[in-house]
């Protein structure tokens, strides 16, 4: 099964090795034809500190790495 791809901006890297990337979607509503807005925040692995916040990067899913993080951080 292929893993999924995300691409989000980093909003904290507060924590070793790890960043919190806010992911944006946009979708129309079913009954109002809106475009909507909607993120969510994955923490993800960054092992090399490399990534602050506000910088634009990829996301990829893995095998868990702690309590909170599924996601790695592929280099840009």
């Amino acid at each position: 099964m292929p893993k999924r791809i995300l691409s989000g901006v980093v909003t904290s890297n507060a924590n070793e090795q790890t960043v919190t990337v806010s992911v944006e979607r946009r979708f129309t509503h079913p009954v109002l034809k809106k475009t909507i807005r909607k993120s969510k925040k994955y923490r993800a692995h960054d092992e090399k500190n490399a990534f602050n916040v506000g910088d634009q990067v990829r996301i990829r899913e893995c095998a868990p790495k702690s309590k909170t993080k599924r996601w790695e951080v592929i280099a840009e």
